[in-house]
């Protein structure tokens, strides 16, 4: 049997990896600046994260979500300990897909609304309700675009207000740093806005922190450096370095009853387990710190090289924007440099999601293949 065709793919195969370095089968070293779509956060095979999922699978590995797990009210807690978001409530999931599937519900819930506003270049998924909030009708199928959608320009606030006059929008769901789209951000203005407008029009704000939560801003969620109160959060993709976990934080002004959500899956022992571990190393590398550092000297470095136009992200969530496609240039910093960076919506911009762990070396790599490649 063959795989479903659905990934241009790299001829590459790696079969091993170590903090920020990912190895192929000819034991090719390469430096690995997209940690796989922003998943890896505390570094490939960290020793911490090795031995807790090794020990918790020789113990159990999983059980359903019908008996007691300690190992989630554990997370929980140091989620709120390292994240600061005091009274929020806690449902674990898969992946950011799902994460954002089961935001949009919950929201729809909540005020029995069912619209949805989105903003252009978002990207919040490929399933159901987060495909057709996502800004690009390519990946979107006729059953998903059934839900009813209205996607607005980064920063307007006017159609914002006339979207959430009309009484039937449940959420309003938003990158604050966006992914796939392209690095774009908007003001502290905008979305302080957009957040007291949900409030007065009874609509769930969502932040979607699938890509840019768990430090890869340099705060924990990237929302935090604006003065907005969420009333759902999504998180996924490096809370878990790799293993797959989800999940939303709910703000109490939405209550939960049985059956209102649930997973076969969602917040296993073994996920439990690896997040809870990421957040240790997390906390006891000050990798958050690390994080503000790195992305200084990066910044730096970028400002050196003139053919970078733009420089757009924060923390290292990063773009690097070129004044033509950067297709060819990615190729070659993969194949004659043995450097992973990633594209985006874009076709200019050259996406940097490296590990948490990320050295300042590690930088000086980069620019070195970078500017002999240009």
């Amino acid at each position: 049997m063959s795989l479903f065709n659905v990934y241009p793919l790299f001829d590459i195969t790696p079969v091993k990896a170590k903090d920020v370095f990912v190895y192929d089968e000819n034991n090719t070293q390469y430096l690995d600046l997209y940690g796989g779509h922003a998943v890896i956060s505390i570094g490939h095979s960290h020793p911490k994260y090795v031995a807790a999922i090794s020990d918790q699978v020789s113990k159990m590995g999983f059980y359903s979500n019908s008996i007691q797990n300690p190992l989630q009210s554990n997370l929980a807690k140091k989620i709120v300990s390292l994240s600061g978001c005091k009274d929020y409530t806690l449902f674990l999931c898969n992946s950011g897909a799902e994460a954002n599937e089961n935001a949009l519900k919950l929201a729809s819930f909540h005020n029995q609304k069912h619209k949805i506003v989105a903003f252009k270049n978002g990207f919040h998924g490929r399933t159901s309700a987060a495909v057709a909030a996502t800004d690009n009708q390519k990946i979107i199928a006729p059953l998903n675009a059934q839900q009813e959608v209205e996607i607005l320009e980064l920063g307007d606030l006017k159609g914002l207000e006339t979207a959430l006059k009309k009484n039937d929008v449940c959420a309003v769901i938003i990158e604050f740093i966006q992914g796939v789209g392209g690095l774009d951000q908007s003001t502290a203005e905008f979305y302080e806005s957009a957040d007291a407008l949900c409030k007065k029009y009874n609509t769930c704000f969502i932040a979607d922190e699938v890509q840019s939560g768990f430090g890869r801003s340099g705060d924990f969620f990237a929302f935090q450096k604006f003065k907005v109160t969420p009333d759902i959060i999504s998180i996924a993709k490096g809370m878990g370095n790799g293993f797959p976990i989800g999940g939303i934080l709910i703000h109490p002004n939405i209550k939960a009853s049985f059956g209102l959500l649930g997973t076969t899956f969602g917040g296993n022992h073994l996920a439990s387990v690896a997040c809870a571990t990421v957040l240790e190393v997390i906390e006891e590398e000050k990798l958050m710190e690390n994080v503000k550092i790195i992305s200084k000297y990066f910044v730096e470095k970028a400002k050196s090289i003139p053919e970078i136009i733009n420089l757009k992200g924060r923390g290292l969530m990063l773009g690097l924007e070129f004044d033509a496609p950067i297709a060819d240039l990615r190729k070659r910093l993969i194949f004659n440099q043995h450097v992973f960076t990633g594209s985006s919506k874009n076709p200019n911009l050259l996406r940097i999601l490296p590990p948490l762990t990320l050295k300042k070396e590690h930088v000086d790599a980069f620019f070195d293949a970078l500017k002999s490649e240009l």
